[in-house]
């Protein structure tokens, strides 16, 4: 399928949005729960499967698509946005959490990008939403997150969210990178790419960096995030008060008259 070619712009700060703008006919492919607007005249499909059934396929392709993305942690639906005005319309995909959006032209990475599962915003209709199973056992037993990766293929403009900060690197032939197995959003698909163990257990068990990197060797393009989503909702959780008795969280003076009494009869 020709991709749809459409301009963007990216705005924001900490929480970034990217706003499309679509000739008549054109359409984008968004996961779903990521649109903020968009201007009458904008249609919206919810498609069964990763948004190719939609141009043929039958039901087999369906089936094939959705359960792809249900491997991947995604909803089983993926959702059409088609201008069908006379004129140009705009659209807008919001960042789920605080970090950056990555526009990542397919073509400029060799066709195909492989990104943590939940990483994934929109793209341009054309690019196809699949997985990418490790060939490497250590991989499939060990590498958490970095299991099973998207994988998006074609030559149209993809949008990548990641959270915190994000780093591009550049790997030369033969370069090798060790990274957090949760840092790293995306890469290229020519990049080589396996699991490695940290090293002593004591180093493993108090160290505080998990039990395994992911371990990236060029040639090709890798993009890290400072802020995973599981380190941020991890962070959150432990500075959430704990209550029991399905009572509602409320702030520390609240739980010390608890300790101290309670309630005054």
């Amino acid at each position: 399928m020709a991709m749809d070619v459409i301009d963007y712009r990216i705005e924001g700060h900490e929480m970034q949005f990217v706003e499309v703008e679509l000739d008549p006919g054109e359409a984008m492919v968004g996961e779903a729960g990521s649109l903020m607007y968009m201007e009458d005249g904008v249609t919206l499909e919810a498609v069964f499967g990763d948004g190719r059934a939609s141009a043929g396929g039958g039901l087999f392709g369906k089936l094939v698509g959705a359960g792809k993305r249900l491997l991947t942690g995604e909803s089983l639906f993926t959702t059409i946005y088609e201008n069908g005005a006379r004129v140009r319309r705009k659209l807008a995909f919001a960042a789920p959490y605080p970090g950056k959006i990555m526009a990542i032209d397919l073509d400029d990475v060799g066709g195909q990008l492989l990104c943590q599962r939940d990483s994934f915003l929109c793209a341009a209709r054309g690019v196809s939403l699949g997985i990418g199973f490790q060939r490497k056992l250590g991989v499939g037993f060990f590498g958490g997150e970095g299991f099973i990766l998207q994988k998006l293929e074609g030559d149209g403009m993809a949008f990548v969210h990641s959270g915190g900060t994000v780093m591009r690197r550049d790997l030369a032939a033969g370069e090798l990178l060790r990274v957090d197995t949760g840092c790293l959003v995306a890469m290229a698909g020519g990049v080589d790419f396996d699991i490695e163990y940290v090293g002593k257990v004591k180093t493993a068990l108090f160290g505080g960096e998990g039990l395994f990197f992911a371990v990236v060797r060029g040639p090709g393009t890798v993009w890290l995030q400072s802020l995973p989503f599981s380190r941020l909702a991890s962070r959150i959780f432990a500075a959430a008060p704990q209550t029991g008795g399905g009572g509602r969280e409320q702030g520390g003076l609240t739980g010390l008259s608890t300790i101290f009494g309670g309630d005054d009869d």
